[in-house]
């Protein structure tokens, strides 16, 4: 079989937390915020952020979160936990994928892609912590990458909204 290199994020098949179907297809023409969250983080206050910067560039941004039990065992809930927590806790209504590994043997094929896209910054490599964060262009192409410490209304990351 011949594998195919992905040209963007669109080309990804990915499953919501609620186990549907879904690509980031739909939303070509936004900018796309990707990042991997957890809940029982020193970084878990982000959603707050998130949340705000998806309500506040609706028309330009989406964010996607991306639930990982990689660092530390700090998401160690199912779906129907986590997607509890996050709504209730933070008033999450951006979408949330399944839970997935952004790193080691089992990484989702999604974040092997953006771990080793290139960007302007040229940062490549593993994910380094919960809330690292992918910024995507209109087109799926990565444009920047954001380690777990830049906050999500941060002026370092709104000034490519």
């Amino acid at each position: 079989m011949l594998f195919v290199t992905p040209a963007s994020v669109y080309d990804f098949q990915l499953k919501s937390i609620d186990g549907e179907s879904f690509s980031l297809a739909k939303y070509k023409g936004k900018k796309v915020l990707i990042v991997n969250t957890a809940s029982k983080c020193g970084f878990t206050p982000q959603y707050a952020e998130l949340q705000k910067l998806s309500e506040q560039y609706k028309g330009k941004v989406v964010v996607v979160g991306f639930p990982a039990n990689n660092f530390g065992q700090q998401e160690p809930g199912n779906a129907t936990e986590i997607k509890s927590f996050c709504q209730k806790n933070y008033g999450v209504t951006f979408p949330l994928s399944e839970k997935v590994s952004v790193k080691g043997d089992d990484i989702t094929p999604l974040f092997k892609y953006l771990i080793s896209a290139p960007n302007p910054e040229g940062i490549t490599g593993d994910v380094g912590w919960n809330f690292e964060k992918f910024l995507v262009d209109e087109n799926g192409k990565l444009i920047h990458r954001f380690r777990s410490s830049v906050t999500p209304l941060s002026p370092e990351l709104t000034k490519y909204l």
